[in-house]
Parts: structure tokens; C-alpha cells; sequence
């Protein structure tokens, strides 16, 4: 069911334009449900709102209706950076058009979309009230793949759905591998997931339950332990596996416990291969060793969530890294969707593993970091270069490509 797809492997589709340009009623009719609110009166929808749909072939995807880029007063100036903020981590994105057609607002949008270069699609609604002879050109300074729709009669609306689907990113065409490429069918495989405070109770966390699956799915054989019954399941195969994977913050034991010819790596080094830029991010750990007294740390969360006693994130992390480079460091921690605005003020960016983004948005706050010339790596690849671990971790992928 699409309601039970991760969030972060959904394609993300937002619809943006001028209050009244009809959004609302254009995602209802892309999904054949009511599910935003629709009304004459200008400004009907305040925040986004998110609709989760099955759009074969793709697959799991989410649309997400926006307030009007014209919101007016101190309010709707929140609401349209809001809207903006969608845009920023969305895969596509549709600009409607309501009956005036292209405006100064259409065309603001456009040069920011095509600025962080997002596929996008201009959909000029309303086509039930134009004329029969206005439809097949489109607007001037369009310069974007281009469908005349009517959210109300449904014309045009599965064009505008096969438009969507041929302007996805190709990893949405083509399946993306977790460890799919680094085992072969009946290989066993030795997944170390230990059980601490951060543990959600009676479940894995994503990634983990992510690669048991892919594991399944290349018809290898996986096992789970503790990471103090890793010897004895070892003993107990009979052969070597073709692969451990453990999560980072056990990654010195498990390197210590596991024979060196036996190929290993974290969970989140494998996310970062996954969902982000893995080379790029070993590269941005190299800075770690530059760090130097004074200097500020951002530690990026995808999701927001209660602190515990040793959050990885906000606790093991910066004593690691203090330990490691004797430096008197300061950490900020910013959590959610957002990215901070003001990213130059920080000399390194350590992510998490992404399991809630889709690679799409992790790709751009790579870029962002790059383009504002800020470091950025992982917390799974940071980590084993605190635990002098990293060339290891990284060994499975040397004769795969990163």
C-alpha cells in the first residue's frame, strides 16, 4: 500500500502557484480523492498539505498542495516561504497556472526552480473556461514541458500524470541498490545490530529493516546479533559471509571481532552510497582534521526526536570528535526538513544516515553544502574515521564504485 512506503523512498511532487490557480482541486483530481480543501475564496490552503498516492509505474509518491505564492500580509509572507521550503526538497515540481495565465509570480518561481535545478512541469488549469481555440500554445517564456488541464472536467489530467512520471529522476525509473551489488544469491550475510536506549522499542530502525529486506530480496541469507554474539554466530556459520554490516556505533568492537579478510561496513555508509553522495561525503570527513579550536559543528538531523541519555547524534558524536581532534569544538544540532539558512557559519556539516529523506533532498543539501564551500559528511562515515576504522568500512565498495 502507498500509505506504508517509508517517506524517504517516496517521490516527492509539489504543486505551486497563485492563490486560486486551482492546486487543490488539480490534486484531487490526480488522485481521485478529496483530499484538500477547495473553495472559491483566495487562500483556502495555509500550509502544505501532503497526499500520499500509488503512481504506477513509479511507484509510492507524495503530492503536496502549497499555499499561493501571492499570499498577502506578514502571515502569508510565512506561508510562501514555507511553499518554497517544499519546493526545496521536492523530486518535481508542477507550477499551475490559474486563468491569467503567466504572471510575474509564474515566472519568479521558475527561475528558482530552474536555479536548483528541479525537473518541473507548467500545468495551465482551468481549460473549461477557455476558449476552444486558446489550448495548444503554450504561455510565453514558458520553456518547460507544458499541459493544458481542468482540475474540474479532467482534461488533460492524465497527460499531466504521464508528464510527472517521464520528468522523475531516473533513480525513480530504475531500481537503486542497497547492498544488492556487493552479495550474490546465497551468500550469508551478518547484520550487528546492537540494542541501546535509542532503540525503538519492539522494532528495528529503517535502515536496518531496509537491508534484511534487500537481503531477502537477492535470495541471500541474513542474520542478526548483538554485537557481543558476533564471534559465536561467526563459529556457527561454517563459512565466512560475504559481508557484515553493523551499526556505527559499534564499529570498533565489531572491526576488532571480525576477521580481516572478511569484507565489512556500517549501515549508515551503506545509506550514504544509497541516498547521498558517498565519496563527497568521505571526502568532507577528511576536514574533521582541520578542525580547530572555536570552530562551530552543525550535526543535521532528517527527523526530530526526544533526546536519550546518549543520543549518537547529540551526545557520541561530539565527544568523539572533541576526543579525537583535541579541540575545543561547538556543536549545533537542527532537526526537520529545514536546512539552516546561514550554513557558512560552520566549518564541518554531519549529517545523518537519511533514512527519512529521499535521495533527491539529501543530493541537494550535499550540493548546498559544496556550493557554499562547507564540508559535509555522515554520521556512519564520520564515525569510523573517530574510530580509525574508516579505510576498512569503505573496502567493500573499492572494486564496486561509490
Amino acid at each position: 500500500m502507498s500509505d506504508k512506503a517509508p517517506r524517504g523512498v517516496r517521490l516527492v511532487i509539489a504543486l505551486a502557484g497563485r492563490r486560486n490557480a486551482g492546486k487543490s482541486s488539480l490534486i484531487n483530481a490526480l488522485t481521485g480523492q478529496e483530499t484538500a480543501i477547495v473553495s472559491a475564496t483566495p487562500g483556502t490552503t495555509t500550509d502544505p498539505v501532503a497526499k500520499h498516492y500509488e503512481l504506477l509505474p513509479l511507484g509510492p509518491v507524495t503530492f503536496y498542495d502549497t499555499a499561493g505564492l501571492d499570499d498577502e500580509g506578514e502571515l502569508g509572507a510565512l506561508r510562501v516561504k514555507t511553499t518554497r521550503k517544499v519546493l526545496y526538497r521536492c523530486d518535481v515540481a508542477v507550477v499551475v497556472l490559474g486563468e491569467e495565465g503567466l504572471t510575474a509570480y509564474e515566472r519568479d518561481l521558475l527561475a528558482a526552480i530552474r536555479e536548483m535545478d528541479i525537473p518541473h512541469i507548467v500545468a495551465w488549469n482551468k481549460a473549461d473556461l477557455r476558449a476552444a481555440g486558446d489550448g495548444p500554445q503554450p504561455p510565453e517564456d514558458v520553456r518547460a514541458p507544458f499541459a493544458h488541464v481542468s482540475a474540474m472536467d479532467g482534461t488533460g489530467v492524465d497527460r499531466l500524470k504521464s508528464m510527472i512520471i517521464n520528468a522523475a529522476p531516473p533513480e525513480y525509473r530504475q531500481e537503486r541498490l542497497i547492498l544488492g551489488d556487493l552479495i550474490d544469491e546465497g551468500d550469508w550475510v551478518l547484520c550487528v545490530v546492537p540494542i541501546d536506549l535509542a532503540a525503538p522499542k519492539g522494532r528495528l530502525i529503517l535502515p536496518q529493516v531496509q537491508v534484511l529486506r534487500e537481503i531477502l530480496d537477492c535470495d541471500a541469507v541474513g542474520t542478526v546479533v548483538k554485537e557481543r554474539e558476533i564471534r559465536a554466530a561467526l563459529d556457527g556459520f561454517g563459512r565466512k559471509p560475504a559481508l557484515v554490516v553493523t551499526d556505527s556505533q559499534v564499529v570498533m568492537s565489531v572491526a576488532g571481532d571480525v576477521p580481516d579478510d572478511i569484507p565489512m561496513t556500517t549501515f549508515s555508509t551503506l545509506f550514504a552510497r544509497y541516498k547521498g553522495d558517498l565519496a563527497r561525503l568521505v571526502e568532507g570527513a577528511s576536514a574533521i582534521d582541520t578542525l580547530k579550536d572555536g570552530d562551530t559543528v552543525l550535526i543535521g538531523e532528517a527527523c526530530s526526536h526526544h533526546d536519550v541519555a546518549d543520543d549518537i547524534g547529540r551526545v557520541k558524536i561530539p565527544r568523539w570528535m572533541t576526543q579525537y581532534t583535541g579541540r575545543d569544538l561547538n556543536f549545533e544540532v537542527y532537526a526537520g526538513h529545514d536546512f539552516p539558512e546561514n550554513l557558512e557559519k560552520y566549518a564541518l556539516v554531519v549529517h545523518c544516515g537519511a533514512c527519512m529523506l529521499n535521495r533527491t533532498e539529501m543530493l541537494r543539501r550535499i550540493a548546498e553544502c559544496s556550493r557554499r564551500g562547507v564540508p559535509v559528511t555522515n554520521y556512519g562515515v564520520a564515525i569510523s574515521k573517530l574510530q580509525g576504522v574508516l579505510d576498512r568500512v569503505l573496502r567493500p565498495f573499492d572494486m564496486k564504485g561509490v
